[in-house]
């Protein structure tokens, strides 16, 4: 297991937006920046709420075509187990494995309560959602593929294992943020170091807004800033 940030520590990156996070990852040049987070296939369905911060907790299903021996698939209640595992708060990861993905849904009003009840404050999936309203009246924030009426034949065919979501490999347990500008993974080594970067790039960042704004403005003035902001 990834090493586990007090809760000071996570209540400062809870309250970064997402490119800012980005901008600070990149300044400790441990990954490419065009890595580390989910593509334009992923949408944000509550952009209101505030930001979403946890361990993610994996799973994969199915759900497109029906079985071949009965009308339905067996319900599994140990990934619920598996949840409960993993530190709070708590993300949950669903990547949709099925021929058509996105058909059905796996997270509709009650297992969005169950979710909330064990500890989750949002969900990340390449697939489908339902019952929208449900979520959004929790605070339950949701990036996903598409929303879906149905569940149809959905059912889970494994957890804890990596998955991939809109082009990012998430492993069990790693930090996601998410907000309405998308969903990202925090390198659990750089987590702490983040806070105290971050405030030194949104200094820098409203030095430069604040030049912009005034009467004395300059393309002088403005190179010379982005130049000592770069020093």
């Amino acid at each position: 297991m990834k090493a586990i940030l007090t809760p000071e520590q996570m209540n400062i990156l809870g309250q970064l937006d997402a490119c800012t996070l980005a901008n600070t990852i990149e300044t400790f040049h441990e990954r490419l920046r065009n890595e580390g987070f989910t593509d334009n296939s992923v949408h944000c369905l509550f952009p209101r709420l505030k930001p979403m911060l946890g361990y993610a907790a994996t799973v994969k299903i199915r759900g497109s075509a029906p079985p071949t021996a009965d009308g339905r698939y067996s319900d599994r209640t140990d990934w619920w187990d598996y949840i409960l595992s993993l530190p709070a708060p708590r993300v949950v990861v669903v990547q949709d494995v099925a021929t058509k993905v996105g058909l059905g849904s796996l997270l509709g009003a009650v297992h969005v309560n169950i979710l909330r009840a064990l500890g989750c404050v949002g969900a990340v999936s390449n697939g489908a959602v339902r019952d929208l309203p449900a979520a959004e009246e929790l605070g339950f924030q949701l990036f996903t593929g598409n929303v879906s009426v149905s569940h149809a034949y959905v059912h889970i065919v494994e957890f804890g294992t990596p998955v991939e979501i809109g082009g990012l490999t998430i492993q069990s347990g790693d930090l996601l943020h998410g907000d309405l500008h998308g969903v990202q993974s925090i390198p659990s080594d750089l987590a702490g170091k983040i806070p105290a970067a971050a405030a030194k790039i949104i200094a820098q960042e409203q030095e430069l807004i604040a030049l912009c704004r005034t009467k004395d403005f300059s393309l002088e003035k403005l190179r010379a800033a982005i130049a000592q902001s770069r020093s």
